[in-house]
């Protein structure tokens, strides 16, 4: 019967980490001022990237952001806030600098990653908080 729990046990923690997986986005989520605190407060570790269309800097790391979607899923949810048409949270979290990610666990800023950084840096901001 040993070896029965074990493998039941094993077969349910995997069950657990797929239900996970699909709980947690793996694109990036558009995120207004309305739905912020709700998106950061939803999952253990969110990233908010805060950008605008005419950054450049910003459409540099928009596909970085979208490979940490798919590579994190499921121990980080990425979100991307337009601060042009949501000026209420970008005021709100006095973004003077574009593009900034802000990264919030259990719904508190936590880390402020700013400008267009190499995709291994912001996986080591990461790592310590997932």
């Amino acid at each position: 019967m040993d070896e029965i729990d074990e493998i039941r046990q094993r077969k349910m923690e995997d069950l657990k980490k797929e239900l996970e997986k699909r709980e947690h986005p793996g694109n990036p989520v558009e995120v207004t001022d309305a739905a912020f605190d709700e998106f950061t407060s939803k999952y253990n570790l969110t990233v908010v990237d805060c950008w605008a269309q005419w950054c450049g800097p910003c459409r540099m790391i928009s596909p970085i952001i979208d490979e940490l979607a798919s590579e994190l899923q499921g121990k980080v949810v990425f979100g991307k806030l337009n601060v042009d048409a949501n000026k209420s949270t970008a005021g709100k979290y006095a973004i003077t600098s574009i593009p900034a990610l802000l990264v919030f666990k259990n719904g508190k800023l936590v880390d402020r990653i700013i400008g267009a950084v190499p995709k291994q840096r912001i996986v080591q901001r990461l790592q310590p908080l997932m």
